[in-house]
């Protein structure tokens, strides 16, 4: 519990307030999209819509998040120095800053009408007040509408893009961005058009813009002087922070400027009270932040050269996240979170140049992410003594034939060919599918490679003295995927035990004289009957207690069994 609360701190905060803001807000688009049925839909549908978020525990936490996430948003317009991450996120808090002043009269006038005053203003009222009594109120209605739904989104997004499920979910996510205020607003027209057809009826208004239902005309001016006071307010809030901003730029430059020396030999000088990414980022140097400097993730860190002892103390998230990737060097922290304020001598240990300060992670498996893996390592056998009797250029001719085999029956079950290394490949299954899935295909594929391998063996009869042959290791867990090398000598690879396992899985084909071994992970994984395959106890290396697998003298056979696992999941 300790662990996990060390972990939360004002992001995190901003962070749920603002995803039960936006529960909120999908609630009453909702409600809004009912008006495509009927007025009368939307008032049923308002009724259970305000039964909820009126019952009082879950009131307090509305207006809490409300006033919270309110508040933070102004803290965020003080204490974020740069906002050259990505435009998206000066537009983001712009969006979120401006909801307030344009919400405020709707706020004072239903929430506090009622209140106050005992107002019962719904449907009915509020949309002939936006069709008929005053349009241009209907427009900002509007506006604040669609404002509020793409801060939402936009804060979603960056919550949601460093998720492993994000990339498959975005398409979907997207689509429910876009109808969903859609059907919102089109239900709002849909229910203007009613009111305003319905006004004309005599005895219309009599009825639903009476003094009990609409307030008397004094109740009204005090409800504007509220609004105006809470704009005033709320303005002056923004006001102060933005006093505050040019304050601290002021002080910081009395109170002296540092030196910061990164690794390469470049030196800035900045104010005190920079953090290392904004230094960077203020003096256009290159520095790693995927996240952009949300503690978020760690590819920020630094290691400090020399003495770390006059450095602050990390912050609790700081700390958090240092745990996470399991480093308790003091002299590693985290540059978006450290705030020197004396010299700093320190050099990145990401390449900048690879993940940049302004380029977020558009594809969020390529940056370091732990997914469940199953990999399959597949050698050739033989290839030295195949290489003894032929021309170089023969020799990687049929390597390169036994590869494209190999690589059409991964792909065609759903793998994707990763490393080739010399006459070996490793394939990753499960980057776009659960684990259950991905060892089904990563079986089927061994069994594919098998039948490529045999028509390649047949084709190649007239040139070959013994057919080809071939090991296969197979095993699943969790990995860390992501970009790998240096500079323009990127590849994308999966790193782990359970890599490594794969690999002296297919090395054991030799000795146990069988095509494919294949884990009880990935076994029970598949649902494979336990007893359709050999079972064995083995040693591997680098491991302390015996792993248990199955052995495959022909991997083809392993297609019926997959059948047979896919004919009783159906």
């Amino acid at each position: 519990m300790q662990k996990w609360t060390r972990g939360i701190g004002v992001r995190q905060v901003r962070l749920v307030c603002g995803l039960i803001l936006f529960t909120y807000l999908l609630s009453h688009f909702l409600n809004h999209a009912l008006g495509n049925i009927s007025v009368e839909a939307m008032q049923a549908g308002v009724y259970y819509h305000t039964a909820f978020w009126q019952f009082l525990p879950v009131a307090v936490v509305f207006y809490t998040a409300a006033l919270l996430h309110m508040s933070l948003g102004v803290w965020a317009l003080y204490q974020r120095r740069e906002f050259r991450w990505k435009a998206m996120e000066p537009l983001q808090l712009a969006l979120g800053l401006s909801v307030p002043l344009l919400i405020m009269s709707h706020i004072v006038g239903v929430r506090l009408g009622v209140t106050l005053f005992d107002k019962q203003k719904l449907y009915p009222q509020e949309l002939y007040s936006f069709w008929v009594a005053r349009p241009d109120k209907g427009l900002e209605m509007t506006a604040v509408l669609l404002i509020a739904w793409t801060h939402g989104c936009i804060g979603l997004h960056f919550w949601l893009r460093m998720k492993a499920f994000y990339k498959r979910g975005a398409p979907f996510l997207l689509a429910a961005a876009v109808l969903i205020p859609s059907l919102a607003l089109l239900g709002f027209y849909q229910g203007g058009r009613s009111i305003v057809a319905e006004s004309a009826v005599p005895g219309w208004k009599d009825e639903n813009l009476s003094a009990e239902k609409m307030g008397t005309p004094a109740q009204q001016e005090m409800l504007d002087a509220i609004t105006d006071y809470s704009l005033l307010a709320y303005l002056g809030l923004i006001g102060l922070a933005v006093l505050a901003r040019g304050a601290r730029g002021l002080l910081e430059r009395r109170g002296g400027m540092i030196t910061l020396s990164y690794g390469n030999g470049k030196t800035i000088r900045v104010p005190k009270g920079l953090s290392v990414l904004e230094a960077s980022l203020r003096h256009n140097v290159p520095h790693a932040s995927v996240c952009g400097g949300r503690a978020r993730c760690s590819t920020c860190r630094i290691r400090v050269i020399g003495g770390h002892g006059d450095l602050p103390a990390p912050s609790q998230r700081e700390a958090f996240v240092l745990a996470r990737v399991g480093t308790s060097d003091p002299s590693i922290r985290l540059g978006c979170q450290l705030r020197p304020t004396t010299d700093l001598s320190f050099f990145q240990l990401f390449t900048p140049s690879t993940i940049s300060a302004t380029a977020h992670a558009t594809h969020p498996t390529r940056i370091g992410q732990e997914r469940h893996l199953v990999s399959l390592f597949v050698d050739m056998r033989g290839s030295t003594q195949l290489a003894e009797h032929r021309l170089p250029f023969d020799t990687v001719f049929i390597v390169n034939r036994f590869l494209a085999a190999v690589s059409q029956a991964v792909i065609q079950c759903g793998g994707q060919p990763n490393q080739f290394v010399g006459d070996g490949m490793l394939a990753l299954f499960g980057l776009a599918a659960d684990a259950e899935t991905a060892s089904r295909q990563a079986l089927r594929a061994a069994a594919t490679i098998a039948a490529n391998i045999e028509e390649l063996n047949q084709f190649l009869a007239h040139d070959l003295n013994e057919p080809i042959r071939f090991g296969i290791g197979i095993h699943g867990g969790e990995v860390i995927v992501g970009d790998i090398g240096y500079r323009d000598h990127m590849v994308f690879t999966a790193l782990g035990d359970a890599v490594n396992v794969a690999a002296r899985l297919q090395d054991m084909t030799k000795s146990l004289a069988c095509e494919a071994i294949v884990s009880e992970q990935v076994r029970a994984a598949a649902s494979v009957p336990a007893d359709a395959l050999p079972q064995q106890q083995v040693a591997i290396r680098g491991r302390a207690e015996p792993m248990t697998v199955h052995i495959v003298a022909e991997a083809k056979t392993l297609a019926a069994l997959i059948d047979r696992a896919d004919a009783i999941a159906a």
